[in-house]
């Protein structure tokens, strides 16, 4: 095998996905040579370019460390990307397309949570398994729905319940909520009253005071911020991407809210925080130790791959992004799961893929994943901990 340019043990990562996956060695017969096709449909523009951009850098750098390591054999991966300019008609053309081309093995989709949810019907009926990076619970649930359909990245039930353990460990009393207007943002008002107010009998009684919603295209978060701190709330939590998040520290800290201020996974942006850094100073987000795994020592396989990814994306890219390695695990258990369904190169069996898919049980460079045909949103919630930005960058808090 041999080792990629840009470091030895970045193929760790690999080797722990296809031995979990797989139950046996990584590798194809060196006397196969097909390809293994991979659609991505990705936001490049639009209303979310950074996020799809950096999900694009992701793909590209683990397709090539995958086809310099050696670890396919004779196969090689190639990816297919289209934007869809955060579109949803826009990207149903692409997933149309995609799912048109026999030589495809599979699709990842973006952020976009109105694409994947559009695309769930089609890529069901032309039976291409997909994997979507965008947050919504809808995407891939319920299971027996979205057989094609499968979602990597943090759920909104997981990223609440550690929401409410720190909000309890800080003996908060009061919330405000900024959410965005969509399927995603609705999600998370529902999980953080059910935690926070109830029904449930271990809720915490932490009203949510106020709450205020923005469009997911809004570059102007002001008003709404406005509107939570006349109401004075203990701590704010923000429920948005990271562009909106930064933009809503600002107008926070701008207004002289000096109260607690948190963060859910989807306002995972870059390592450094950039403009906001003061003002986001000792703010709390709840994300994978990916983020910042330089803060980790390497104790185990899975840990030192993670801490690989890292250097070799900051390397190539000056700079790191939390969602890039969803998007690198993403391609990597289609990769596994296309090799070991013996695809031929020019007919993809995507029903296995789908299978393989559908029982993954892997420690990615994300943390550990598990697929199963009731549930096909796989990152587990012990991937997740808590994150603090101190000195205008995220550090592993605590």
């Amino acid at each position: 095998m041999r080792p990629i340019r840009s470091a030895i043990p970045a193929l760790l990562a690999s080797a722990i996905l296809a031995t979990s996956l797989t139950g046996c060695q990584f590798g194809a017969p060196e006397e196969d040579s097909g390809e293994i096709v991979i659609g991505a449909d990705l936001e490049l523009s639009g209303a979310a370019p950074q996020v799809g951009k950096a999900y694009q850098r992701a793909l590209e750098l683990r397709v090539e460390q995958l086809n310099e390591s050696g670890a396919l054999g004779g196969r090689r991966v190639r990816l297919e990307v289209r934007d869809n300019k955060f579109d949803a008609s826009i990207s149903a053309t692409n997933i149309g397309d995609f799912t048109a081309d026999p030589a495809i093995s599979g699709i990842i989709m973006g952020s976009c949570n109105e694409c994947a949810i559009g695309a769930a019907k089609t890529v069901k009926s032309k039976q291409v398994p997909t994997i979507a990076l965008a947050p919504a619970g809808d995407v891939a649930a319920p299971g027996q729905d979205r057989e094609f359909m499968f979602k990597l990245g943090p759920n909104a039930r997981d990223n609440v319940a550690a929401l409410a353990a720190e909000l309890r460990s800080r003996r908060v009393k009061t919330v405000a909520l900024l959410h965005t207007a969509d399927k995603y943002g609705e999600e998370g008002v529902a999980a953080l009253r059910n935690e926070l107010v109830g029904p449930e009998e271990d809720a915490t009684d932490i009203p949510i005071v106020i709450r205020r919603s923005v469009k997911p295209t809004d570059t102007d978060v002001s008003q709404a911020v406005g509107a939570l701190v006349e109401e004075e709330p203990d701590a704010v939590i923000v429920w948005a991407p990271a562009d909106q998040a930064n933009l809503a520290i600002t107008s926070l800290r701008g207004e002289g809210y000096r109260g607690h201020v948190f963060f859910d996974a989807v306002a995972a942006g870059d390592l450094f925080i950039g403009n906001s850094g003061r003002a986001a100073e000792n703010t709390t987000m709840v994300f994978t130790q990916t983020m910042v795994i330089d803060d980790v020592i390497a104790t185990t396989p899975a840990k030192a791959a993670s801490k690989q990814w890292f250097r070799d994306y900051t390397a190539r890219f000056g700079g790191y992004y939390g969602y890039s390695s969803f998007a690198a695990d993403a391609l990597q258990l289609i990769v596994d799961a296309a090799v070991r369904a013996d695809s031929d190169g020019e007919t993809p069996n995507r029903g296995r893929i789908r299978s393989l898919l559908e029982t993954a049980e892997t420690d990615g460079l994300s943390g550990p994943i598990r697929m199963t045909p009731e549930n096909h949103s796989g990152l587990m919630p012990q991937a997740l901990t808590l994150l603090v930005a101190r000195g205008g960058r995220w550090r592993l808090a605590g």
